[in-house]
């Protein structure tokens, strides 16, 4: 029992010191926090504009152009990683299935950028 204790007494007092800092930092901003924002900070934003209005009003497409070239790109990153670190033990098709997905890719980038989809005025 007593090894048993000292194998997990670092963690424990890991633990300890993890829950004190925890409390210690929201004691403090409990203390320190300013109580007298201004109607700026409290009023609602989002998307680029203020809330103003319906919430049914029409929406600016830009947004969501923005937001789906993001996603596109994000995704191409999050494939390109897994495919570079095996980049050694795959084969010519696994090379030329990234080519043909890296160009189809581009070929939706070149569309876009075509259609001024990435121009904000």
């Amino acid at each position: 029992m007593e090894t048993l204790l000292s194998n997990y007494l670092p963690i424990l007092i890991f633990l300890g010191l993890a829950v004190a800092l925890g409390l210690v930092l929201l004691l403090s901003a409990i203390v320190i926090a300013v109580r007298n924002p201004d109607p700026e900070k409290v009023s609602a934003y989002e998307c680029g504009f203020n809330a103003f209005d319906d919430a049914r009003m029409k929406f600016d497409v830009r947004f969501y152009l923005v937001a789906i070239l993001f996603i596109i790109f994000d995704l191409e990153v999050a494939f390109l990683f897994p495919w570079a670190v095996a980049f050694g033990e795959i084969s010519m098709l696994g090379f030329w299935s990234m080519m043909l997905f890296l160009l189809v890719l581009t070929v939706g980038f070149a569309y876009e950028w075509k259609k001024g989809a990435l121009e904000w005025e």
